[in-house]
């Protein structure tokens, strides 16, 4: 079973300095169709001006996944923390017990683009973290690249809760197959291109779909893509 979220119908605001879709119910942004899928609670595709950014602001029992698709962003927070997320890097906040934190374009020049992504932590209550590591291109490559799991595994990103998260870069009329384990449910986000599902259906960039019920999905590029998959319990 697929159900297709087009880009179109996400939630929009432009701040001036914030130009942002939410895929799911989101601050101001209301959709009662969509305010999460299984763990998955927040999509924000963001672009931010040039030094421009989001102020000092506080966070619980969350888990919160940055995926930059192109610019720079400049990170600190109440743990000490600061860095600098590029393309290639996925960052994760375990806001658990309570954090604060500042997220800006350190460019002042050129413009960010990237993806938030909350998901639901399996326990309240956790001691904060933070985690950033780098995935080269080619590890994405037309494969998917696990990029976050519950439990670290071939060098991802640690979530805390039952997901496994991949990132893929695929070339245009190139397939890849994914079989979905029993129980299992997809969630599909395209950041760039355009690519084909199962029973045909096209999803280009913004869009996203969920998939349950189904045994496997075939993925074919109908141009130089850019995705990223959830596979949730």
């Amino acid at each position: 079973m697929f159900k297709v979220r087009k880009s179109t119908e996400r939630g929009h605001f432009d701040h001036g300095w914030l130009d942002t879709y939410h895929t799911f119910s989101f601050d101001e942004y209301y959709d009662p169709e969509y305010s999460g899928f299984r763990t998955l609670r927040v999509i924000n595709e963001d672009r931010v001006a040039p030094g421009e950014g989001f102020p000092t602001h506080g966070h619980r029992d969350m888990e919160i996944i940055t995926y930059v698709l192109e610019g720079e962003l400049a990170h600190k927070d109440s743990m000490g923390t600061g860095s600098v997320i590029l393309p290639g890097d996925v960052q994760k906040i375990s806001a658990g017990k309570g954090i604060t934190h500042s997220e800006f374009n350190s460019s002042k020049t050129k413009p960010l683009h990237l993806l938030q992504i909350w998901i639901l932590p399996n326990r309240n209550g956790i001691k904060p973290g933070y985690e950033q590591k780098t995935f080269s291109r080619q590890e994405m490559h037309n494969k998917f690249k696990l990029v976050g799991s519950n439990d670290g595994k071939d060098g991802s990103i640690t979530i805390h809760q039952d997901v496994s998260l991949f990132a893929i870069i695929l070339d245009r009329k190139k397939t890849l197959q994914y079989s979905i384990p029993t129980n299992r449910h997809i969630w599909l986000q395209i950041a760039r291109g355009s690519i084909e599902i199962n029973d045909g259906t096209l999803l280009s960039a913004g869009d996203g779909a969920s998939v349950s019920k189904e045994d496997f999905l075939k993925l074919t590029a109908e141009q130089d893509s850019e995705f990223l998959l959830f596979d949730l319990g």
